[in-house]
């Protein structure tokens, strides 16, 4: 009997063209976010297991890969559950190990501290187009910064990156908690019903406001405060202009501050951006992760029909490691989407130094070998990308592929 040959479901074998693709974004991230001033850093892909399943990771806490206890640890006669059988887990995001890390290093790195963060994460998820079950994910957050100069930095690199890697006409949504729990309290819903009500809310954009009103009278909830609710939502289109509307209309169930601080960002994003895109003031963005504290946001482009980054705020989770409340803030691009619409355009990376492919005769042997070898390492020096190969018998065959591979100068050597 064979061993099987096919990756196990979820995870994906990478062919030599896409990988060149990936290490291409990967050097546009180091090189776009450097510029803003992130630096690099790198956590462990096993977490400790009551981090993981520690009430922050909101759905994603049900997809964990859990790692068995080893050696005398492990007692399977004894265990009730699963928290007798597992110590650890992989991580299935990249949020939650920065916040460990920055408890831990805190006295070690600069204040605010700006990270960049690429690296695989794990779920027991069911496979989809553009999603795995294990994946990159590419990071950038800001720790401790309070004041929104940490949106707007982190808007400007996402969409600079973006931009750089050839996107344009896409839409950055932006938003913030404290607007839906003020919309919901304004409407008179009870404070422990708002994460249902923003569940039904969040499929806005696919069942519109009539299905979302339908749901929500169907989930129990009163006519008279779903209309209430719903009537916040027909504001004007511009930002600014709809921000300051239900800034009148929510009063003092909106906290101070809040509704200007949107504003600003978006009004600062507007002034200093550099890509081909629209930031919008969206109420309904709502976002899954239950850490979210504040300022929320994602990007949305009509070539892949669902968000390719989002992120927001979340000034909580550092303090359940520390004690002390630490303002937070992270955007994380959608890296393996980002790298299937580049597949779907036939996208190719352009090298600026050349690739020359030099095929060798069978007959070729000791100083007219060396005397080859000896030219493909001057060319290296120069930084040239050099293929040193025997001659196939299909020749025909071995050109057409080594010119697919972008070889745009290809040698043949003979006695």
């Amino acid at each position: 009997m064979s061993l099987p040959k096919k990756p196990v479901t979820g995870m994906k074998d990478i062919l030599p063209g896409e990988m060149e693709i990936r290490n291409f974004v990967q050097r546009k991230v180091r090189e776009t976010y450097g510029r803003y001033g992130f630096t690099e850093i790198e956590t462990p892909v096993v977490e400790h297991i009551e981090n993981l399943s520690s009430n922050q990771g909101g759905e994603n806490e049900k997809l964990i890969f859990r790692i068995l206890k080893r050696g005398e640890k492990l007692n399977l006669e004894t265990a009730k559950d699963s928290s007798d059988l597992t110590d650890s887990g992989l991580r299935y995001d990249l949020t939650l190990p920065l916040s460990r890390y920055y408890a831990n290093h805190a006295n070690d790195l600069p204040s605010p501290f700006k990270a960049l963060q690429m690296g695989n994460v794990f779920r027991a998820d069911r496979p989809q187009k553009g999603r795995f079950r294990q994946f990159m994910q590419c990071d950038i957050d800001i720790l401790g910064d309070a004041t929104n100069l940490a949106e707007i930095e982190l808007i400007l690199a996402t969409t600079s990156l973006l931009a750089e890697t050839g996107f344009a006409g896409f839409t950055v949504k932006i938003s913030d908690r404290r607007f839906l729990k003020a919309m919901a309290a304004w409407s008179g819903f009870p404070e422990e019903e708002y994460d249902r009500i923003f569940i039904i809310l969040d499929k806005m954009d696919k069942i519109g406001v009539d299905g979302v009103r339908q749901e929500l009278i169907e989930s129990g909830f009163e006519e008279e405060k779903a209309d209430k609710y719903l009537s916040l939502f027909n504001t004007s289109s511009d930002a600014g202009k709809k921000i300051e509307e239900l800034k009148e209309t929510l009063g003092d169930a909106l906290p101070e501050g809040t509704a200007e601080s949107l504003a600003e960002i978006i009004s600062c994003v507007n002034a200093a951006k550099t890509g081909d895109f629209a930031i919008v003031f969206d109420p309904t963005l709502v976002r899954g992760m239950s850490y979210y504290t504040g300022t929320i946001f994602e990007i949305t482009i009509d070539e892949f029909g669902s968000s390719i980054a989002g992120g927001g705020r979340y000034d909580g989770m550092v303090e359940r490691f520390t004690g002390v409340k630490t303002p937070a803030c992270g955007f994380s691009i959608g890296f393996e989407r980002i790298i299937t619409m580049l597949l779907d355009r036939g996208f190719t990376v352009s090298g600026e130094k050349g690739k020359t492919a030099i095929l060798v005769d069978k007959k070729i042997r000791g100083e007219r070998l060396a005397a080859v070898m000896k030219e493909a390492a001057d060319l290296r020096k120069n930084g040239d990308t050099v293929l040193v190969s025997k001659m196939m018998k299909n020749k025909k065959f071995q050109k057409d592929n080594l010119a697919a591979a972008g070889y745009t100068e290809i040698k043949e050597i003979f006695e």
